[in-house]
C-alpha cells in the first residue's frame, strides 16, 4: 500500500508497515513526535511513574501480604526481589520504551519473533484492568458512605447486622465492669463490607454469583468514566493530573501514620510487622508473593513503564528516575505497612486477642480494618473520607497507566487508523472492560475478583518477563542493548545490571516458577474453596497469555520467506526501522534505515558543517567507532 497523501511528496513511497511515526508528519527538527504526543516536561514522566508504581499494592496488597507471610520476614524477600528484579527490569524496560518511542506490541521490532510477548503482556494488564476498577468501585462506594454524620459501619443494629454483631465500643466499655466474650463474633465494619456492600450471603458460590448489585454496578460505571477522562487527552493532560494524585497521598499517609503510632497498642502492631518469622521463609509461597508484590507494586512486566518512557524525548535521564521511582515506591510501602499494623495492634490491644488474630486475611483488609478504625477517631467522617479519597488517588493513576497501556500499544501498531480516533478508541475498550467486569457486580463478585487476582497475573507475568529478559540479552545482544543505552543517555550501564539482566533475573524468576508450580496451593477466601473448574479456569487466564508467545512465533515465520530456519533467523533480526524514532539521534547502525532517510549521516553531517559537539554527540561519535572497529575485527 501507499503511503498516506499526509506524508511529503519528496520521499519515495514505502510500504506502510516499514513507515515509523517520525516519518509521519513529524518534525525532524524537534525532539518530539508530535503525531504521538509527549510529556510536557521532565517532571511529568517522573510524577507519572510514581503514580503508576505507588497504587493500592502499597496500602491495600502490601500490608495484605506481608500480615499472611509472617510480618516482617516479608521484608527480606521483598528487597532481595527488588534488587534483583525488580530495579534491573525497571530500568530495562524504561530504556526499551524511551530508545524506540513504540508502546508494548510495536516495540517487538527488536525482535519480531517475540511479538506474542507483547500479545501476553496486553492481554494481562486487560485483566487486572477489569478487577483494578472494581475495588477503585468500591473506594467510591466507601467514599459517598463517607459523606454522613455518623458513618454506617460504626454501630450494629442495622438491617445487615446479625446477632454475631458486637459493637467495638461495646468490648470497650464492657472490659472495664465485666470481661465480654468475643468468641464467635465480628465487628460492625466487617459486616457492612460483607454482607451490605458485597452482600456476598445472596450468592451460594463462584458458580452462582447472584444478582448484580446495582449500587456498586453505578460505582464501577463512574470509576470507568473517570479513568476515561483521564486518557481523553492523553499524556498532556495526565501529566499535569499526576501533580496532585501522585503527591496528595503522600500528606493523608503520613496524617494516618502519625495518628496511629499515638494510639495505645500500636507497638504491639509494629513490633509484629518488623519482627522476622525467619521459618515463614521456607514457604516458596513468601517468595512468589515477594516476587508478585514487586511486579504488581513497581508495574513491571505490565508495559505502563514502557508506555510512560515512550513519550520521552530521547536523552531523559531513566537511570536516575529509576532508582527515585523504586526506591521511592518500596519506602512508602513500608509506611503504609506502619500505618496498617499500628492499627491492627490498637484492635488487638481492645479486643484483647493477638494481632494475627485482629482481621481475616483478604482483599477487604482496607475495607474492614481501616474503616474500623475511622470510627474510633474524632470527625471520624471527615477522616473516613480522606482516607478513602487517598486510596481513589492512589488507584486511578494506576488504572490510568493500564488503559494508556492498552491504548498506546494498539494505536502504534495501527498509527494512521486508530490515532486521529484515539479518543473513540479509548472509549470503546473501557466500555468492553467495564461489561467484561460487570460480574464483579453481583453478590458473589468477590469470589471472581480473588480467581482474577490470583491467576491473572501469576506465573503467566513471570513467563513474559523471563522470555522479554532473554530476547533482549540473547537474541538481540547484551553488547548492542548497552551500545544503545550508551548512546541515548551517554554510558553503559554496569555490572550490576549486565549480571542481572543476563543471568540473576532470570534464572531466580525461572526458580520461581517451577517452585510456583511444584507448590501450587488452589486460591480460597476466607473459608470457601474454590471448586476445581474454577480453577481450571484461573488456570487457563494465566496459560493463555503464555500461548500468545509461540502465536506470535508462528504468525512472525509465516510472513519470511525461505527454509524454516531462514524464516527464524530473519524473524528474530530487529525490523529494518528500529531504533531511534526521530532520524537526528539515529547513528552508527540505525543510519539512513528510517523510511524516506533522506541523509547518510544526518547528525554527522550537522556536527562538521556548523560544529558545536555535545556530550551527546560525542557519545555518538564513539559508538560509530566503537562499532567500526568491531566490523574491522570481523573482517581480519
Amino acid at each position: 500500500l501507499p503511503s498516506p497523501i499526509s506524508c511529503s511528496l519528496l520521499q519515495p513511497v514505502t510500504p506502510e508497515l516499514l513507515v515509523s511515526p517520525s516519518s509521519q508528519d513529524g518534525d525532524l527538527g524537534s525532539e518530539c513526535p508530535e503525531d504521538r504526543g509527549n510529556w510536557t516536561g521532565r517532571l511529568d514522566f517522573l510524577l507519572s511513574c510514581i503514580g503508576y508504581c505507588v497504587g493500592l499494592g502499597n496500602v491495600w496488597r502490601f500490608p495484605y501480604r506481608a500480615y499472611t507471610n509472617g510480618g516482617g520476614a516479608f521484608l527480606v524477600p521483598y528487597f532481595i526481589m527488588l534488587a534483583i528484579c525488580g530495579i534491573p527490569i525497571f530500568f530495562m524496560e524504561l530504556s526499551l520504551g524511551q530508545f524506540s518511542s513504540l508502546g508494548p506490541l510495536a516495540v517487538w521490532k527488536i525482535s519480531p519473533l517475540f511479538k506474542g510477548v507483547g500479545m501476553g503482556t496486553i492481554l494481562i494488564v486487560s485483566l487486572v484492568a477489569i478487577y483494578y476498577n472494581m475495588i477503585i468501585a468500591y473506594v467510591l462506594f466507601y467514599l459517598f458512605a463517607s459523606l454522613t454524620s455518623d458513618l454506617p459501619w460504626q454501630h450494629c443494629g442495622n438491617w445487615w447486622n446479625t446477632d454475631l454483631c458486637l459493637d467495638h465500643h461495646v468490648i470497650k466499655a464492657g472490659n472495664a465492669t465485666f470481661p465480654v466474650n468475643i468468641t464467635n463474633t465480628v465487628s460492625p465494619s466487617e459486616e457492612y463490607w460483607s454482607r451490605y456492600v458485597l452482600h456476598i450471603q445472596g450468592s451460594s458460590g463462584i458458580g452462582n454469583p447472584g444478582r448484580i448489585r446495582w449500587n456498586l454496578c453505578l460505582c464501577l460505571l463512574l470509576s470507568w468514566t473517570i479513568v476515561y477522562l483521564c486518557i481523553l487527552k492523553g499524556v498532556k493532560s495526565s501529566g499535569k493530573v499526576v501533580y496532585f494524585t501522585a503527591t496528595f497521598p503522600y500528606l493523608i499517609l503520613v496524617m494516618l501514620l502519625i495518628r496511629g503510632v499515638t494510639l495505645e497498642g500500636a507497638w504491639k502492631g509494629i513490633r509484629f510487622y518488623l519482627t522476622p518469622q525467619f521459618d515463614h521463609l521456607l514457604s516458596s509461597k513468601v517468595w512468589i508473593e515477594a516476587a508478585l508484590q514487586i511486579f504488581y507494586s513497581l508495574g513491571v512486566g505490565f508495559g505502563g513503564l514502557l508506555t510512560f518512557a515512550s513519550y520521552n524525548t530521547f536523552h531523559q535521564n531513566i537511570y536516575r528516575d529509576t532508582f527515585i521511582v523504586t526506591l521511592g515506591n518500596a519506602i512508602t510501602s513500608i509506611l503504609a505497612g506502619f500505618a496498617i499494623f499500628s492499627v491492627l495492634g490498637y484492635m488487638s490491644q481492645e479486643l484483647g486477642v493477638p494481632v494475627n488474630q485482629v482481621a481475616k486475611a483478604g482483599p477487604g483488609l482496607a475495607f474492614v480494618v481501616y474503616p474500623q478504625a475511622m470510627t474510633m477517631l474524632p470527625l471520624s467522617p471527615f477522616w473516613s473520607f480522606l482516607f478513602f479519597f487517598m486510596l481513589l488517588t492512589l488507584g486511578l493513576d494506576s488504572q490510568f497507566a493500564f488503559m494508556e497501556t492498552i491504548v498506546t500499544a494498539v494505536t502504534d501498531e495501527f498509527p494512521y487508523y486508530l490515532r486521529p480516533k484515539k479518543a473513540s478508541f479509548s472509549a470503546v475498550i473501557c466500555i468492553a472492560l467495564f461489561l467484561m467486569g460487570l460480574i464483579l457486580t453481583t453478590e458473589g463478585g468477590m469470589y471472581w475478583l480473588v480467581l482474577l487476582d490470583d491467576y491473572s497475573a501469576g506465573f503467566g507475568l513471570m513467563v513474559v518477563v523471563i522470555t522479554t529478559c532473554l530476547v533482549v540479552t540473547r537474541v538481540y545482544g547484551m553488547k548492542r542493548f548497552c551500545r544503545d543505552i550508551h548512546m541515548m543517555l551517554g554510558f553503559k550501564p554496569g555490572p550490576y545490571f549486565r549480571a542481572c539482566w543476563m543471568v540473576l533475573s532470570p534464572a531466580t524468576m525461572m526458580a520461581l516458577l517451577v517452585y510456583n508450580i511444584v507448590k501450587y496451593q488452589p486460591s480460597e477466601y476466607g473459608s470457601y474453596r474454590f471448586p476445581a473448574w474454577a480453577e481450571v479456569l484461573g488456570i487457563l487466564m494465566g496459560v493463555l497469555s503464555c500461548l500468545m508467545i509461540p502465536v506470535g512465533m508462528v504468525v512472525a515465520v509465516l510472513r519470511e520467506e525461505g527454509t524454516l530456519w531462514e524464516r527464524i533467523q530473519q524473524a528474530s533480526r530487529p525490523a529494518m526501522d528500529w531504533g531511534p524514532s526521530l532520524e537526528e539521534n539515529r547513528t552508527g547502525m540505525y543510519v539512513a534505515s528510517l523510511a524516506g532517510s533522506q541523509s547518510p549521516k544526518p547528525l554527522m553531517v550537522h556536527m562538521r558543517k556548523y560544529g558545536g559537539i555535545t556530550s551527546y554527540e560525542n557519545t555518538a561519535i564513539e559508538v560509530d567507532r566503537e562499532i567500526e572497529e568491531e566490523e574491522e575485527e570481523s573482517m581480519m
